[in-house]
Order: C-alpha cells, then sequence, then structure tokens
C-alpha cells in the first residue's frame, strides 16, 4: 500500500512528466518554509500570508529584532499552520548576507517532532 503523498515543494515535473510528490511530514517542512519566506502582501488571495523575514537582511543586527522576529515567526506559524504543527521553538539569525531559521514543532497528524533550519543568502 503506497502512502499519502502531496505535492513536493518547489514544484518540478518528475521524468515521467508527473508533478514530483513527497511524504507527509516533508510536506509539512515545505510549508513551513513557504510560510517563512513568503513576504506579506505577495499572495493575491491571501495578502496576510508570509513573515516578511528576508526584509531582516537588510537591517541591523539587534537583541531586540530578533525577539521581535521570533514572536512575530511564531504568531505566522500559529496563524496559518496552526492545525498542521505545533511550534516548540523558534531561532532566527541573521549574520551578514545570510538569513538562518530553525523551527523545531511536532507535526500534529503524526506527533513526530521534528527540526528544519532554512538558510537563505543575499543574490
Amino acid at each position: 500500500m503506497v502512502g499519502h503523498l502531496d505535492v513536493d515543494f518547489p514544484f518540478r515535473l518528475e521524468p515521467s512528466g508527473r508533478s514530483a510528490t513527497t511524504g507527509p511530514d516533508d510536506h509539512v517542512r515545505d510549508l513551513v518554509e513557504q510560510l517563512l519566506f513568503t513576504a506579506p502582501g505577495e499572495r493575491v488571495n491571501r495578502p496576510g500570508f508570509g513573515t516578511g523575514l528576508l526584509q531582516l537582511m537588510f537591517l541591523p543586527n539587534s537583541e531586540p529584532l530578533a525577539t521581535a522576529t521570533q514572536a512575530a515567526v511564531r504568531g505566522a506559524l500559529g496563524q496559518w499552520l496552526g492545525d498542521v504543527v505545533a511550534v516548540e521553538d523558534v531561532i532566527v539569525t541573521a549574520d551578514d548576507a545570510e538569513l538562518r531559521v530553525t523551527v523545531r514543532y511536532t507535526v500534529q497528524r503524526s506527533q513526530r517532532q521534528q527540526v528544519a533550519t532554512f538558510t537563505r543568502s543575499l543574490p
């Protein structure tokens, strides 16, 4: 029996010409990544979706900024993915031209704990 599969992110085609798929826990990781790196206003039908994290790369680092960003990320994850994940910890660091976000969460469906780290660099 084949388990439940979801469309993979980023979207791509398999050699067979079908959409690439992924398992449920990896799909949840993909959802978290999409939320983290989508700017509010970027999605027409969901203008509030996103975190604005990429703007951090252009601001000076400070402890209050890091704390506020972590709170904003937690809030966005709770608002948009609260029925999918239970967030346990968020760590956001911006260093020179690199942004790193580590999220520790439990997938609601499987009750599996996950730790995912996402990195973005300035082009």
